[in-house]
C-alpha cells in the first residue's frame, strides 16, 4: 500500500528541505510525518484530544520528536514532567520509555514507546495523514 500524498494536506509537518540523504540517527522529514500521523492515532485512540495536556518523558532523541510531532499533529500540548516529578502537571495522558516508566506516576494514561503491545498497535496503524474527521475539535 502506497502512503504518496498526491494532494497537500492541512497537518503535515512543514520541514526545512534537505538536499543530502538523511545521515544516521537522523530522521528523513517525510519518515517523521508517517511516523506521527501512526503515533498521532494511537494517542487519538486512548481518548486523547486537542487541547488536552500530553507529558512526553522520553530519552531518545528521534522518539522525542515523533512524539511531540505526534502531539502536535491532534492540536494537544506537549509538555515536560518537572524535574523529580512523577508526572506534569494537568496531564491526562503521557508517552514515555520503559526505562523512564517507573520514575513516572500513575496519574496520567502512559503510552510506553517500547512495550510490545504498543509496537504491535503502531506497526499496524496507518501512516497516511491524518484526516479532519479523525480529529476531535477543541470544545
Amino acid at each position: 500500500m502506497s502512503t504518496l500524498v498526491t494532494a497537500p494536506a492541512d497537518n503535515v509537518i512543514p520541514m526545512r528541505s534537505r538536499s543530502a540523504a538523511p545521515v544516521a540517527g537522523h530522521l528523513a522529514d517525510a519518515d517523521l510525518d508517517r511516523w506521527a500521523n501512526r503515533l498521532a492515532r494511537l494517542l487519538l485512540t486512548r481518548g486523547a484530544d486537542a487541547g488536552d495536556r500530553i507529558a512526553l518523558a522520553v530519552d531518545p532523541r528521534i522518539e522525542s520528536v515523533v512524539a511531540e510531532a505526534a502531539v502536535r499533529k491532534i492540536g494537544a500540548i506537549p509538555v515536560s514532567p518537572i524535574e523529580g516529578a512523577s508526572t506534569a502537571p494537568g496531564a491526562g495522558f503521557g508517552i514515555t520509555t520503559r526505562a523512564r516508566r517507573g520514575e513516572l506516576g500513575d496519574g496520567a494514561d502512559w503510552l510506553v514507546l517500547d512495550e510490545r503491545s504498543t509496537l504491535q498497535r503502531y506497526l499496524v496503524t496507518s501512516d497516511a495523514p491524518l484526516a479532519a474527521t479523525e480529529l476531535r475539535a477543541v470544545c
